[in-house]
Formats: structure tokens, C-alpha cells, sequence
């Protein structure tokens, strides 16, 4: 019995953002018996490994003010926590981990229930939602930005950045269908999986002038935009989504993007300056926090998408494109947002807190 390894339900669903970091954790737990928590039809689906059994359960998300939705979205919350107390009473797990969303209202609540130890992790400046509420249910809370540990003021908490995929922590380089020039400087236009098809407008009138400056764009479109195709030139590459986003990041000299917790720590992996246009319609406009907390240490210039014309994107990129001094202070304040050891750090305090050694504190 004491040979067999200790049990954990991992809770993360929906977007790359809450994934990408419970799969590299998951990486370095490869002592524990782990399993998953998701909803259908949504990217676990595809993304988690087949190492890992998946659960799913029926569950929508906490936006928008109370109403009759509310009354639904709590009947799905009680009956979802009761399936997940099931999971974890009949598969005799040891503990939870949960990378925030939705998914971790029922996860936390069941674990509670059982008297199960919790970690949470929290990528954003600004917590979610159900990270405010039920945080200090939780073991203890991992942060992703030190700025966030002001809204959970009843939670425990510690900062260990977010963890990243493991392409991301060492140099890439450009694979070779994408024939970019050595020295030529390269401009990085990606909206997050989904495209940002207002910002793609600006990007493509915009270009043109930073091609008579000697630059190539390349342009994750997403799928959503019906005038994908509507520039052509030499020095542009675009496609809806790219695989190789790691040498991307390291080969750019500017990216432009939204403002995304995944996003902002893949650009201070890969020590690139960027220019953020925060989702001006994400949940309690959260990406505003991410972009203020990279623009604050210098390490990215950010805009709001109604402020943003065509003629102040062109300038602002050919600014930087005609200054590498400031690009490589940019990319040197990103570099220090980095927390390389992340996914590890988080292994620790998961470690701890199912063995809950009162010698050890959860985390240094």
C-alpha cells in the first residue's frame, strides 16, 4: 500500500492560459498518480496528455451580474462539486491542483469537503473571480505576478511566476519555411489563438511603412478574420495559427499582442520587447492588469485598443525599429519578470502540501 505513488487531480480547462502551465507542472510530478479535471469539448480535450485520464464535467463560466443565469450557473457548480467529491473519494486521491477558472469551483469546493490539501495557481495581476472566493479554502495560493497578492488578502500566498512549455526556456530558431532574413528586424503580430481581428486591420494598414523600413511581419491571424488575405507582400508572412511559437518569440525583435498571463510570460522567457493591446472585453478587463505590470517594469509599451489608430501603431513600431538601445532595455526588464524554475517551485509546494510536513513551510 505505502509502495503505490500518491494520487492527484489536476483541475485546468478552457484556454492555453490555464493548460500550459498544470501540464509543465504536471511534468515535473511524474512521481504522482495524476489524473484530470476538464469540461467537454473544450482544449483539454486535445492538449492533455494521454498519460493523464481525463474527467469532465458540465460547467459554464462565472461572467457577467447575478440573475436567473445565476441561479443555473449555481446548479451546475453543486452538481458538478458532487461528481468531482465522487472522483476523488472512490479513486482515493491525496490532493488537488488547480490552475484557476472555472473548473476550480467544483475542485476546490469537493476537495474541501474531504479535507483534501489544495494549491492553487493564479497567472493573472488581477485574480479571477472563483481565485477571490475560494482562495482561502485553499492550501496555499501560487502567483503569477506579485501584484495580485493584493487582492487575496485573506488567501496564503507566494509568488513563483507561471510556468511555461519547455520550448520556451531555451533559444529557438525560425524553422525554415519561414525564410525571414538574418539581421533584417522582424516584427511578431499574435492576438492569442482566437486572432484579434481589430488588431489585424491596424497591422495590415500599418505595415506598409515598416516594409519601406527593411522589416518582416509575421502575422497569426486566428481564424476569424475574413480579410486574412487581403495584404500581400514579400516581407509578410500570415497564417491563422503557428506551432512554432517559441522560435517566433525568440527570433522577433518587436511582438505585437494582447495581454494574456501566457502570453506575457512566454515574451519574458524569450527577453522580447513588445507592444500590448489588452482584450479590451476579457473578464474584469484582467489583461489591462497583465500589460500595466509589464509596462511598470519597462518591459513592454502598451495601448488600449480604442485609443489605438493605424498612424500611432506605425509610429510606435518604427520608434522601436530605429531604436535598438531601447529594445534591448526592454527586452533585458522582461528578462528579469522571468522566474525560470517555476514549474518546479509549484512541484515543491504541491509536494508539501500533500505531505503536509509540518517541518516545511509550503513554500521558502
Amino acid at each position: 500500500m505505502s509502495d503505490s505513488p500518491k494520487k492527484l487531480l489536476i483541475a485546468a480547462s478552457g484556454t492555453g492560459g490555464h493548460l500550459f502551465p498544470a501540464i509543465a507542472t504536471a511534468e515535473k510530478l511524474s512521481h504522482y498518480s495524476i489524473e484530470w479535471l476538464g469540461v467537454p469539448d473544450r482544449l483539454e480535450t486535445e492538449l492533455v496528455p494521454a498519460a493523464y485520464p481525463l474527467h469532465t464535467v458540465e460547467l459554464g463560466g462565472f461572467q457577467g451580474r447575478l440573475g436567473l443565469g445565476s441561479l443555473k450557473l449555481l446548479s451546475q457548480v453543486l452538481q458538478a462539486t458532487l461528481k468531482v467529491r465522487q472522483i476523488l473519494k472512490q479513486g482515493h486521491f491525496d490532493g488537488v491542483f488547480t490552475t484557476g477558472g472555472y473548473i476550480a469551483a467544483p475542485a476546490i469546493l469537493a476537495a474541501r469537503s474531504l479535507g483534501l490539501p489544495t494549491v492553487l495557481h493564479e497567472s493573472n495581476a488581477l485574480p479571477g473571480k472563483v481565485t477571490r472566493w475560494l482562495s482561502p479554502w485553499c492550501s496555499l495560493v501560487a502567483l503569477g505576478f506579485e501584484a495580485a497578492s493584493s487582492h487575496l488578502p485573506r488567501a496564503k500566498s507566494v509568488v513563483v511566476g507561471t510556468p511555461v512549455r519547455s520550448q520556451f526556456l531555451a533559444p529557438a530558431d525560425l524553422p525554415a519555411e519561414l525564410p525571414v532574413p538574418d539581421g533584417v528586424p522582424l516584427v511578431v503580430v499574435i492576438g492569442g489563438s482566437q486572432g484579434a481581428v481589430a488588431v489585424n486591420q491596424l497591422v495590415r494598414s500599418a505595415a506598409t511603412a515598416w516594409f519601406e523600413a527593411g522589416a518582416w511581419v509575421i502575422h497569426q491571424t486566428g481564424t476569424n478574420d475574413p480579410e486574412a488575405d487581403s495584404l500581400s507582400h514579400a516581407h509578410y508572412i500570415h497564417r491563422p495559427f503557428f506551432n512554432t511559437m517559441a522560435g517566433l518569440l525568440h527570433r522577433a525583435d518587436i511582438v505585437i499582442s494582447r495581454a494574456g498571463a501566457g502570453t506575457l510570460t512566454e515574451l519574458a522567457f524569450t527577453q522580447t520587447p513588445s507592444l500590448l493591446i489588452p482584450y479590451p472585453f476579457a473578464a474584469e478587463d484582467h489583461q489591462a492588469y497583465n500589460a500595466a505590470a509589464f509596462a511598470a517594469a519597462n518591459a513592454a509599451m502598451v495601448w488600449r485598443q480604442t485609443d489605438l489608430t493605424v498612424e500611432s501603431l506605425q509610429n510606435t513600431v518604427l520608434q522601436l525599429i530605429n531604436d535598438p538601445q531601447r529594445r534591448q532595455q526592454m527586452s533585458e526588464a522582461a528578462a528579469a519578470l522571468s522566474i525560470p524554475d517555476s514549474a518546479a517551485q509549484l512541484a515543491t509546494i504541491v509536494n508539501r502540501a500533500i505531505d503536509a510536513d509540518p517541518g516545511l513551510p509550503l513554500a521558502e
